[in-house]
């Protein structure tokens, strides 16, 4: 298993001097890990579309004259090419690339448009490929970094409201599986974190069948865990070396337990659940 982490002397792990790529880093789940990552002594590279949201996010981080915001479309190829050529000749190396950025659903597939079935395929599982297929020859040439992902519970159990987002999800989790494989004697790590409810927005901009923002949030998002538990939880994991992380509740847990044990029992257990 790849260690990528620096020691300090008590033997506590960090990321002293780290190079820590993060997209989706304007809000939610990518704000509190650059917040994390930050804390432990990292250099972090904050992507997103917006602008002023990441420099907001970048002035609040300790010491934010270490870390970098790059604004970039991750669907957009051009754009995220010339995000890995900023990162390299304002950094010079990549130590963690942590896939992120990702887009919900809340609709049933009768109701959903090929269109919406599309858009987030597109965010959820191409443009990662595509970034970490940019990025893999540095980390390759260091034959050292870590490769994360961050998918769902809802891409290892598949419910309701959520088919193409649990399937986007349960794909990059496959494709991060072959690419460990491919990769395992190299000196890169790969992991993939399957966070369950927790406290973004992330229902609240989730896609209707129309492919618009539902608007609104859900009763199990806004008691879920709070996004510096995950980021603080993710981060260690990821120090560890972990490959596959799962951080939730119990129920969350307890569904990914059962679904190994017996999947024809947790599919009764879904059908009553009430997910949206």
């Amino acid at each position: 298993m790849t260690k990528d982490n620096t020691q300090k002397s008590s033997g506590k792990k960090d990321l002293t001097d780290k190079v820590v790529w993060i997209t989706g880093a304007s809000s939610g789940l990518g704000k509190a890990l650059a917040a994390e990552c930050a804390a432990l002594g990292a250099q972090v590279i904050l992507t997103a579309r917006r602008v002023d949201e990441l420099e907001k996010v970048r002035l609040s981080l300790v010491s934010p004259d270490r870390h970098l915001s790059i604004t970039a479309d991750i669907t957009d190829e051009s754009q995220v090419r010339h995000a890995y050529e900023m990162v390299l000749k304002e950094k010079g190396r990549i130590d963690w690339l942590i896939n992120n950025a990702g887009l919900s659903q809340r609709a049933l597939i009768a109701e959903t448009s090929m269109q919406t079935e599309r858009a987030i395929m597109e965010v959820d599982y191409f443009s990662q490929v595509f970034l970490t297929k940019t990025v893999l020859p540095t980390f390759l040439k260091q034959k050292s970094g870590r490769i994360a992902f961050v998918s769902s519970v809802a891409g290892l159990l598949g419910t309701q409201y959520r088919a193409s987002y649990s399937a986007a999800k349960g794909a990059i989790h496959l494709w991060a599986n072959s690419l460990r494989a491919e990769v395992a004697n190299e000196g890169v790590g790969v992991s993939v974190i399957f966070p369950g409810f927790v406290k973004t927005n992330v229902s609240i901009n989730a896609l209707n069948g129309e492919g618009k923002p539902q608007g609104f949030d859900n009763e199990a998002t806004a008691n879920g865990l709070e996004a510096d538990d995950f980021a603080r939880q993710s981060v260690q994991a990821l120090l560890k070396g972990n490959e596959y992380i799962v951080i939730g509740g119990g129920k969350e847990k307890l569904g990914v337990l059962v679904s190994r044990l017996s999947p024809s029992l947790l599919y009764k257990m879904i059908r009553k659940m009430k997910v949206k």
